[in-house]
């Protein structure tokens, strides 16, 4: 199977020779920096505050982070976006999942490289994450992101419904692997290539981490490509992707997973 998960920088996607996306989707860096853990409840033993802190309390995610350069990833981003077509409703665009204090920086910077025009995303949670607030009164429940297109409103598949800018975050059940610790559910990522690409087209992860994106994608009949330095993670990922590319083939040829058969311990006459 032709490899679509790169163990390498984004910067490096030149030596790939990649087909340009009709949708780019990165979840960057929030440089949280040690405190990265203080919206996870593995900061605390077993995900219990009153256990005490766990060897996780006060670290980093990934070492990596701090080398994430936001005007290097735009510059990737102007380039790998597919031109604008002359047809209206077909133009591509990028989602950028950030936190909240990064908006304003990276709309001034994608304005530097031609992304010109921006729409605010608001993803709404039913529950908190926010282990060391948890005696406020008032805690954090959402995650924000951003559109960014150039002149041409983005394609936009949703049978001419208006659809609001604060989308709820819908959680995937406990049969998804959990890879990574910034990981956004399929779910979520299925709506948002559906809504903004069509099948076929060619979505783009520049920091793709567990792999969801390019999952989701691939379960929702798009090419999709990725990268992701950090080499367990793309290990982890390669292995989840080749499980699903594998049984969507087992399914278009015989009906049914022989991987899902076989993990069921159920025979066909069952």
């Amino acid at each position: 199977m032709k490899d679509i998960l790169f163990n390498d920088h984004f910067q490096n996607f030149k030596r790939y020779n990649l087909h340009k996306a009709q949708l780019i989707i990165a979840d960057i860096p929030y440089n949280l920096g040690n405190n990265a853990y203080a919206s996870n409840p593995a900061w605390y033993e077993d995900g219990d505050n009153k256990k005490g802190e766990s060897d996780l309390a006060g670290k980093e995610f990934f070492d990596t982070d701090k080398n994430f350069k936001p005007a290097e990833f735009m510059h990737f981003a102007s380039k790998m976006l597919r031109p604008e077509p002359k047809e209206k409703g077909q133009a591509p665009c990028m989602i950028v999942f950030c936190a909240f204090d990064q908006q304003m920086y990276l709309i001034e910077l994608a304005k530097r490289y031609g992304l010109k025009n921006y729409i605010n995303l608001v993803f709404r949670k039913n529950f908190s994450a926010q282990v060391l607030k948890a005696n406020m009164k008032v805690v954090g429940n959402c995650e924000y992101g951003l559109i960014f297109y150039r002149d041409k409103l983005p394609k936009f598949n949703n049978g001419g419904k208006m659809i609001m800018n604060c989308i709820d975050w819908e959680r995937d059940d406990k049969k998804i692997p959990k890879l990574h610790p910034t990981q956004k559910p399929l779910k979520l990522l299925k709506k948002l290539i559906e809504i903004f690409t069509d099948e076929g087209e060619v979505v783009i992860d520049p920091c793709a981490g567990s792999g969801s994106t390019l999952i989701a994608s691939i379960e929702t009949n798009r090419k999709c490509y990725g990268f992701e330095i950090k080499k367990d993670f793309h290990k982890q990922s390669s292995e989840w992707i080749d499980l699903i590319r594998q049984r969507k083939k087992d399914i278009l040829e015989f009906g049914y997973s022989k991987e899902e058969i076989k993990k069921e311990g159920l025979s066909l006459f069952d």
